[in-house]
């Protein structure tokens, strides 16, 4: 036990500023988003930069990659929220999926996750499941966040399990606080998102 602390405190201490600052805005991206605050969409569009440029280093290509795909989801959910459908409200409303698309959702994330597992086992991804996994996922919650729907949170709580395992064992001790941290407020999002679901089912 005590030689597992002192390896996460050398992770921890010897984390780059890249790495703390992409950790940091990575915190305050989320919990904005809980907040269904404007303001995530251009916080999380510097913090998926830097956490690209640390997954490059650390030569985990299929993350640096996602990055650039969230860099696209964050940039259009920030157009969706300030263009809802419905001109007559301000901003776009948080709502939920049917089950037909819930089960539709599920279906294509474990179909993406397939074949870009096998795809990235071919081309010698160390972790090829695991990140198959994080892409498929993180890309479907991410396009229900843009969205607002309610089942973005539950995405994202899978997708943060599967990153603090594969971050700690990797030694991205930063990231796995992170993750932790995200986890929480996947939490957090999805409670306040309800509570804003019903509040405006009642007016």
């Amino acid at each position: 036990m005590t030689a597992l602390i002192e390896t996460i405190w050398q992770g921890l201490a010897g984390a780059t500023p890249l790495e703390q600052s992409a950790t940091i805005l990575g915190l305050l991206g989320v919990w904005l988003a809980t907040r269904q605050s404007l303001w995530n969409f251009p916080v999380g569009l510097v913090q998926v930069v830097l956490a690209g440029i640390v997954f490059s280093q650390q030569r985990l290509f299929a993350d640096a990659c996602l990055q650039a795909v969230y860099f696209i989801a964050l940039a259009w959910g920030w157009w969706c929220w300030t263009h809802p459908a419905n001109d007559r409200r301000a901003s776009l409303p948080v709502t939920t999926l049917s089950t037909r698309h819930r089960i539709w959702f599920v279906v294509a994330g474990l179909m993406a996750c397939l074949a870009w597992g096998l795809l990235l086992d071919r081309v010698g991804d160390p972790m090829p499941w695991r990140d198959a996994f994080i892409a498929a996922f993180g890309v479907i919650s991410q396009w229900l966040e843009a969205h607002k729907k309610i089942e973005a949170w539950l995405g994202w709580v899978m997708v943060n399990l599967a990153g603090i395992g594969v971050y700690a064992a990797i030694g991205l001790y930063w990231f796995v606080g992170l993750y932790l941290i995200y986890l929480v407020l996947s939490f957090i999002g999805l409670v306040s998102w309800r509570r804003s679901m019903q509040h405006e089912d009642t007016t």
